[in-house]
């Protein structure tokens, strides 16, 4: 039998992530609904990140091509200062947490990442950009909780931070039955004057 073996690969995507006392503030606002909502599928608050390009199920060697241009982009940028507000969600299945703050300046970054992805021939689904944090998804027997913890979220207003570092960022999404975990590949400070 002449079996071809396949490559092996990782889903990859590029991200900012919240500082930890950020996280924080927003978990102790959503703690009520964890305790009214224990259905739902919470994200690990170690796991939040806002994503830039989700470039999806790559070829392992993929990956490495992209370290030193994205860490080039990341030594000329400025460190974005942002902020979490509000609550929503997609389909009344995925809940989120909204950004506020630099909203353009987080839209030129991922149109420059965006672009060196392009350039390594990393080939993606160029979506728009919806800043966000995916906070938890519902069960398909669950059609209302997501929209309740969303509409309990929409007066949250967290403090301001600086998006200090761009992640390279692997998921094990679909590769077993536990829960998605997220592991840097690299993270790179911003440190530039843009």
């Amino acid at each position: 039998m002449n079996e071809q073996i396949q490559p092996a690969t990782v889903r990859v995507f590029i991200a900012l992530a919240p500082p930890d006392d950020a996280k924080e503030e927003l978990a102790r606002a959503l703690r009520p609904a964890y305790e009214a909502y224990p259905r739902l599928r919470w994200n690990r608050i170690e796991d939040w990140h806002i994503t830039l390009a989700f470039l999806g199920e790559l070829p392992a060697e993929t990956a490495p091509l992209l370290q030193q241009p994205l860490a080039d982009l990341a030594a000329a940028r400025r460190p974005l200062r942002l902020s979490l507000r509000g609550g929503g969600h997609f389909d009344e299945r995925v809940l989120w947490s909204g950004i506020e703050g630099d909203l353009d300046g987080l839209h030129r970054l991922t149109a420059d990442v965006r672009s060196v992805v392009k350039e390594c021939g990393v080939v993606f689904e160029d979506r728009p950009l919806r800043p966000h944090l995916t906070l938890a998804r519902s069960r398909r027997d669950d059609p209302s909780s997501v929209v309740n913890v969303a509409s309990d979220l929409a007066g949250f207003s967290g403090r301001e931070w600086e998006a200090e570092r761009l992640h390279l960022v692997a998921s094990n999404i679909g590769r077993g039955p536990g829960p998605i975990h997220y592991r840097d590949i690299e993270a790179w400070r911003f440190s530039g004057e843009q």
